[in-house]
C-alpha cells in the first residue's frame, strides 16, 4: 500500500471545510449521538433533522425519554418507520436509567448491554459522543474503504466486514481518530456515492480502484432485497364522527400503532363485497359514503397500494379490541404511515375546508 493511503490530513482537512452542519454534530453529547444514529439508520439525514430536533425537545435526556409514555414514544417518531427503533430506544432509555444511574456509558461492553445498541451503534457512541477511538462502519464506510483500498470481495457477507473493519481500525491513526472516522462516513455520504464522484474526491490520489478503473465495479455485495407488492382496502368507517380503529399488539407488525380496518385483495371488488365483507367481520349495516384516491406504503419488505373506501355505519357496536375514537382525538395518536396519509388528506382535511 502506497504511503499516501496512511495520510489522512487531506480527509480531515476536506471534513472540516465541507462538513453539513446537522444539530447532533453542534455539541459533543453521547445522547445526541444514540438518537441521531439510531433515527439515521435507514433514513436520510434531511429527513431525520426535524424528527431529530422535536424529539430533543420532547425527551432531552435520557431520563427524560426514560420516564416518557410509550405512546408518546411511537407518537414523535410517527413516519420514520422502523418502529422497533423507537421502541428499543424507549427501553434502552429505562435500562440506562436503572443499571447506569441514567448516564450513558462510556465503554464498548456496557454500551453492547443496552437493548437495540449493536456494534455499529456502539462504536459510533464511543467515537463521537465521548471522542474515543473507535471504528463504526456504516454502509458509507464499506464502500469508501472498498475502493481505496481495493477489497474486490462480498461486503454483504460478515468476514468481509469485520476485515474492513479491521483496515478502518489502522486507517484511523491515533491522532483525533474520531475525526477521520466522521469524515469517512462523510465522504461515502457527499462524494464517493454509488456512482462515486472521484473528480472532487480528496482522496482520489490514493485510491486504488481508481488507479485500476475498478471504482465504478466496488464495492461488490450479493445483498439482494425482495418486495412484495400488496393492494389492500382500508376501510374509513365513521360513526357520528368518530372512527373504528385499533391498536396493534406488542409483537404483530406495526406494535404499538393504531390503523383502521383493512382488507387484502386477491382479485377484483366491488361496494357490494365490501359492504358484505364489514357485516360478516364487524356486524355493521353501513352506507357508502365515498371513495378517495389510493395511498402507496412501504415497510420492510412489503410495497402496499392502499385503497380508502369512506362508510357510514348506522348502527354503532363495541367489538373486542376496537375503539371508536373521535376525529380530535385522532390527531394526538400514531399511526402507520399510510393510515396517517388517509387521516390527513381525507378525514381531517374536511376540517379546514
Amino acid at each position: 500500500m502506497s504511503k499516501g493511503i496512511w495520510e489522512t490530513s487531506t480527509l480531515t482537512k476536506w471534513f472540516v471545510k465541507n462538513k453539513r452542519d446537522f444539530p447532533w454534530r453542534r455539541h459533543i453529547n453521547p445522547y445526541f449521538v444514540w438518537i441521531s444514529e439510531v433515527m439515521l439508520q435507514q433514513t436520510r439525514a434531511n429527513v431525520v433533522i426535524p424528527y431529530f430536533l422535536r424529539w430533543i425537545s420532547l425527551f432531552p435526556s435520557v431520563i427524560a425519554l426514560a420516564k416518557a409514555n410509550r405512546e408518546k414514544v411511537i407518537k414523535a417518531w410517527e413516519g420514520l418507520g422502523y418502529y422497533s427503533r423507537a421502541r428499543n430506544l424507549h427501553l434502552g432509555a429505562k435500562q440506562i436509567e436503572k443499571d447506569f444511574n441514567g448516564k450513558i456509558p462510556s465503554s464498548r461492553e456496557d454500551l453492547l448491554k443496552i437493548k437495540g445498541i449493536g456494534p455499529y451503534t456502539s462504536e459510533a457512541i464511543l467515537a463521537f459522543g465521548f471522542n474515543k477511538r473507535a471504528s463504526p462502519v456504516d454502509g458509507n464506510v464499506l464502500r469508501v474503504l472498498s475502493r481505496l483500498f481495493l477489497v474486490e470481495k462480498d461486503i454483504s457477507k460478515a468476514s468481509v466486514k469485520n476485515e474492513i473493519k479491521k483496515i478502518e481500525d489502522k486507517f484511523l491513526g491515533n491522532e483525533k481518530s474520531w475525526v477521520v472516522a466522521e469524515a469517512l462516513i462523510e465522504l461515502g455520504a457527499m462524494v464517493c456515492k454509488k456512482v462515486p464522484q472521484c473528480d472532487i474526491c480528496p482522496m482520489n490520489n490514493c485510491c486504488r480502484a481508481l488507479k485500476e478503473n475498478k471504482h465504478l465495479n466496488l464495492p461488490i455485495s450479493t445483498k439482494n432485497t425482495s418486495y412484495i407488492k400488496l393492494k389492500r382496502v382500508v376501510f374509513i368507517l365513521e360513526h357520528q364522527d368518530c372512527f373504528l380503529m385499533t391498536k396493534r399488539k406488542t409483537g404483530q407488525i406495526m406494535a404499538d400503532l393504531y390503523e383502521m380496518p383493512y382488507w387484502d385483495l386477491k382479485g377484483n371488488f366491488s361496494k357490494l363485497k365490501l359492504e358484505k365483507y364489514l357485516h360478516q367481520e364487524f356486524g355493521f349495516t353501513v352506507k357508502f359514503y365515498r371513495k378517495y384516491r389510493s395511498i402507496k406504503q412501504s415497510y420492510t419488505r412489503y410495497i402496499l397500494d392502499l385503497f380508502p373506501y369512506h362508510f357510514v355505519v348506522k348502527d354503532k357496536k363495541v367489538i373486542k379490541d376496537w375503539q371508536w375514537t373521535e376525529k380530535n382525538i385522532m390527531k394526538q395518536l400514531p399511526f402507520s404511515s399510510g393510515h396517517r396519509k388517509i387521516i390527513e388528506n381525507f378525514i381531517l382535511r374536511r376540517e379546514m375546508k
